[in-house]
């Protein structure tokens, strides 16, 4: 058998070779995004202090690729403590390659999906290391049957049926415990996004109560693991062992597995307590938040921008207004994409149009089609297009009734772009101060006054300027802890997630504001109990 050395250098040539043969879409779509040597073989001698001295090794990894983990281990420990190990992987032109790689050494490796695979019966028969870098595939990528025979499996195996939005490495993770041996290890390399977004919390609840959970490190999001994947990455670690109530977790960010730049150790209760697991760890806001703490939800509605269907179709230029000869009363103002919008103080014209260089609209007709063909030839024109190109067969047009009606929003003065990087000392979201009566679309969050606030705005319009210039000056740190990171450190807040960033320096900037906000707490206070009085 050829020195591993060498073996690892005809993985990578082989590795890159494959890698070409897919556009960087196909790898997306598929999740396909190798471990880096440095990182596996950090793994592997992290695995190796975990584990009892001399144990005999049971290897698995479930999706095996050229073999980044197996190459590692190999490297990492001495022949005689590998007692087996075992691979799956499901792409027949990486198994065939990495079978005549490794066709020499003991390795079992199987052209198949690990998701469908027998489960081993005996204990012994089961392994004790379980190292694993799963397909990044998005829930979209899923079809719903797929989704539903993932979900009953992982229910069988772990009891917990997994969010439909959950990625296809949630899957792998849960269905991997009925495959582990009593107190055996694991270190999965995954998108660190499941300690915060919605469909972590069944990936939470397996790491916190069906086994022992021991470290968690988050790599810094601009040290991008993958050159090739916009996500940002962290390995966890745990034993197949039930956990006690005392026990604590190790949490690491930055630096390497080995020497991380942060380490904080965490209960399990406190964690069974935290919505967002980045927020308790690295306490990016700077203390917990007090539960009279005024928050934008408190002066805001925060809703999305419009989802469309078809931006292309139903977002014109000037141009193509004037081609297809579209009516006036079709066409609502509309914002450019974030970064086609140059400026961050929107002004408008004598009728509300705002005043750029980019000028478009909105198409929105609420007529059914027999009155648009017959009144207005010429937008029933341009709607046939749509049809042609399959527009009106879209997710959203089919459910929207007719399929060319947009969703009623009004303008609002307070928008917000939701994702951005972080550069130097830049801000990676941006608060816009829009006077003009366009709207936006889903690329922007919109804040809406609350009725209180919407009426003292009507009265007295420089609070227009001084809470746009605050929304601005609300700290970095809070914006970025209550959102979630990609690799590359691409930020991104969701509507619920702005809703709650803090309002304190807000308020406190603006002393009408305060005063008139805090006229409204008691109003509110007051109706409250009067309520409850009447209730009672």
């Amino acid at each position: 058998m050829a020195t591993i050395e060498l073996l690892e250098r005809s993985r990578l040539e082989i590795q890159n070779r494959l890698d070409a043969l897919k556009s960087q879409a196909e790898r997306n779509k598929l999740g396909q995004f190798a471990t880096p040597t440095e990182l596996a073989t950090e793994i592997l001698e992290y695995a190796k202090d975990l584990l009892p001295a001399n144990s005999k090794i049971r290897f698995l990894d479930p999706a095996f690729g050229t073999g980044s983990f197996y190459s590692a281990l190999l490297r990492t420990f001495q022949p005689q403590r590998i007692a087996s190990a075992t691979g799956y992987e499901i792409d027949e032109q990486f198994a065939n390659e990495a079978i005549g790689l490794w066709n020499e050494s003991s390795l079992r490796l199987s052209l198949n999906d690990f998701t469908k695979v027998a489960l081993p019966e005996i204990d012994k028969d089961r392994p004790n290391l379980i190292l694993c870098n799963p397909p990044y595939v998005r829930h979209h990528h899923l079809s719903n049957h797929e989704k539903a025979k993932l979900q009953a499996l992982t229910r069988m195996v772990t009891g917990i049926k997994l969010s439909g939005l959950s990625g296809y490495y949630c899957y792998f993770l849960l269905l991997s415990h009925a495959w582990m041996s009593e107190n055996g290890l694991a270190g999965w390399l995954m998108p660190s996004e499941f300690m915060d977004v919605n469909y972590g919390r069944e990936v939470k609840e397996y790491l916190l109560n069906r086994v022992k959970l021991i470290r968690v490190h988050r790599f810094d999001p601009k040290d991008v693991q993958f050159d090739d994947a916009l996500v940002s990455s962290a390995v966890v670690w745990f034993e197949n062992t039930s956990p006690s109530e005392a026990h604590e977790i190790e949490f690491t960010y930055g630096g390497t597995l080995r020497n991380p730049k942060v380490c904080k150790k965490v209960m399990v209760e406190e964690l069974r307590r935290a919505n967002k697991w980045t927020r308790i760890v690295f306490d990016v806001n700077g203390s917990k938040r007090d539960k009279n703490e005024v928050i934008l939800s408190d002066l805001f509605y925060v809703k999305r921008g419009i989802a469309t269907g078809s931006n292309e179709f139903f977002i014109l230029d000037t141009k193509k207004v004037a081609e297809y000869e579209i009516p006036d009363e079709f066409l609502k103002p509309i914002l450019p994409s974030p970064r086609f919008l140059s400026v961050d103080r929107i002004q408008a014209d004598n009728i509300g149009n705002p005043i750029l260089e980019q000028r478009l609209f909105l198409l929105s007709c609420d007529l059914p089609e027999h009155e648009v063909r017959e009144k207005h030839p010429t937008l029933w024109h341009y709607l046939e297009h749509g049809k042609e190109k399959e527009i009106s067969s879209r997710y959203l047009c089919t459910h929207r009734s007719p399929w060319y009606m947009q969703e009623k929003r009004s303008a609002s003065p307070f928008i917000c772009t939701y994702m951005g990087r972080q550069a130097d000392n830049s801000k990676p979201f941006r608060f816009i101060l829009n006077r003009s009566k366009a709207i936006v679309a889903n690329s922007y969050l919109v804040l809406y006054p609350k009725d209180y606030l919407k009426d003292a705005i009507g009265r007295d319009e420089t609070l227009l300027e001084k809470i746009w210039v605050e929304l601005n000056n609300v700290h970095v740190d809070a914006m970025i802890g209550n959102g979630r990171v990609y690799g590359g450190g691409l930020h991104k807040i969701e509507p619920k997630e702005l809703a709650n960033v803090s309002a304190e320096g807000i308020i406190e900037a603006i002393p009408e504001l305060e005063a008139l906000y805090r006229e409204h707490n008691r109003g509110e206070k007051n109706l409250q109990l009067q309520l409850d009085c009447f209730g009672s």
